[in-house]
């Protein structure tokens, strides 16, 4: 059954559920509209309310907030669906950017959605979308993953089934794992063109653009800090960068070695994933 939802035309008895983005940095990145609403409402769920606390504080907020993250969302939406049939409103925020983007907040759209409460989502900061569209990149059709696995083997496994996909391609990542992960999208995607995006709408924003290699060659001279995301162009059907699984065995470690692999960690590699002779392969290499 299709249900048919007129945000602002049809009354009912039952408050609404705002999703309301917050900056990504810059705090100036708030609408007029969302301050309205976060005055207005009667409670703000927050992810952290230490941290929306401070926003609140910027703009001389005193609605009234209750914590709804990943640890508490199962016993708190109960009690904001609760709250919200009994006729008060509610606005979700999360720590930065859109509500529902890796956090608990769609769990809470969907049960909203199983008993007629009407779902308002504002326009607004979205870091994703934000490093997009100045990355250079082609922003249509794009595909937004959020982070990746961290362990190697799951990450590897993931790019594997997404290496072929014409998208754009738009992760989040850690500084601390980025330099690892963008050797592994080298390995298995080729040396695409990227753009590394770190501390977005923050003084110390920063675009780098290039190739795979070339972004790494970079880390190594100066590193990263900050908030990351990872935005990669999709595999074209003239694309020249052949992936790391469509060279012969030698090229593929002679590849690693130039994304920084050391030699015998790359043959070691190259030797387990294609199931071949580590000492035959390493013979190959050294020309012996």
């Amino acid at each position: 059954m299709t249900i048919i939802q007129r945000s602002f035309k049809d009354e009912k008895l039952s408050g609404k559920l705002y999703l309301i983005p917050t900056p990504i940095g810059n705090m100036q990145d708030m609408t007029l509209r969302a301050l309205e609403l976060l005055k207005t409402v009667d409670l703000i769920a927050s992810e952290d309310t230490r941290n929306t606390q401070k926003l609140l504080n910027y703009f001389e907020i005193t609605t009234p907030q209750t914590s709804f993250h990943e640890y508490n969302s199962y016993e708190k939406i109960p009690k904001l669906l609760t709250f919200l049939a009994s006729g008060q409103s509610i606005a979700q925020v999360s720590d930065a950017g859109m509500p529902s983007i890796s956090d608990p907040g769609h769990d809470l759209v969907v049960e909203a959605i199983k008993v007629g409460i009407d779902v308002v989502a504002l326009p607004g900061s979205s870091a994703g979308i934000t490093a997009l569209i100045a990355s250079g990149l082609a922003p249509q059709p794009h595909i937004f993953y959020g982070f990746l696995p961290r362990k190697t083997s799951e990450q590897k496994q993931f790019l594997n089934q997404k290496r072929d996909y014409p998208e754009t391609q738009i992760f989040y990542e850690s500084p601390f794992r980025v330099a690892d992960t963008l050797k592994n999208i080298l390995e298995i995607y080729g040396n695409r063109q990227i753009a590394l995006v770190r501390e977005l709408t923050k003084i110390y924003e920063e675009y780098r653009r290039g190739s795979i290699k070339e972004v790494l060659d970079s880390i190594k001279v100066q590193a990263i800090k900050g908030e990351c995301l990872i935005v990669v162009s999709g595999k074209s059907q003239n694309d020249e960068n052949e992936t790391i699984y469509e060279l012969t065995p030698l090229d593929a470690v002679k590849q690693l070695i130039e994304s920084g692999l050391k030699p015998n960690a790359a043959i070691k590699q190259i030797a387990k994933e294609r199931q071949l002779s580590r000492q035959t392969l390493y013979a190959e290499y050294h020309e012996l």
